[in-house]
């Protein structure tokens, strides 16, 4: 018997998704969520076994939301569930520690495929992003410039690309502005640019920011 959590700040996503796993058997509970703050008052209040993220909330980004949940309850497998590039944004999502990427163009047949993976403790992986995977490990130089980040870069880094002052982010993350700014440097250092302009016109030309 399962638990799940679906967070999306659209109710008619929430739906759909509620609606097709409501036909399950083994579900036996769903909740919703439709901000950051939310899904962690709920996580606070009970015990689930999963949670289906959308990347993109109000109030916390995904990422922010992933980290929590991989720090504060390890035992809820996270299934992020997103509209922007799966290769462009899969590989540093599973390193964050989530459990599977799933597009939000996926057939609810490979949803709830992916679903029953991540309830069983293992990973969920396309088939296309499985060949992209086995490709960077034959050349690492083939994997996008931000795939070089680690988790906690690329956090930092999404949040500069949308503009976020580094004061800002130290307040939301709970590290000091030095921290944030050496961060910062490492980013611009492993992607070899110069300013968060850079970091900004980068995202948005390979859909990391809408």
């Amino acid at each position: 018997m399962s638990r799940i959590i679906i967070a999306d700040d659209h109710a008619v996503v929430r739906a759909g998704y509620r609606q097709f796993l409501e036909d399950q058997a083994d579900i036996t509970e769903i909740g919703e969520a439709a901000s950051g703050n939310e899904v962690l008052d709920r996580l606070r209040a009970q015990h689930w076994d999963a949670l289906l993220l959308d990347i993109h909330m109000p109030d916390r980004g995904g990422l922010d939301i992933l980290r929590r949940v991989s720090s504060g309850y390890p035992k809820v497998r996270v299934l992020v569930i997103s509209g922007l590039p799966e290769e462009q944004y899969a590989r540093n999502v599973l390193q964050a520690g989530a459990s599977g990427y799933l597009s939000k163009n996926t057939a609810p047949e490979e949803l709830l495929k992916a679903v029953r993976l991540v309830l069983a403790g293992r990973r969920y992986i396309s088939a296309s992003l499985a060949e992209v995977l086995a490709a960077d490990l034959n050349d690492d130089s083939d994997g996008p410039l931000h795939s070089r980040l680690s988790a906690r870069e690329f956090q930092i880094f999404c949040k500069l690309a949308r503009g976020s002052r580094g004061s800002d982010i130290a307040d939301e993350l709970h590290l000091s502005v030095k921290t944030v700014s050496t961060y910062r440097s490492r980013i611009l250092e492993k992607m070899t640019f110069k300013s968060n302009a850079d970091i900004t016109a980068y995202s948005l030309r390979n859909g990391l920011i809408q």
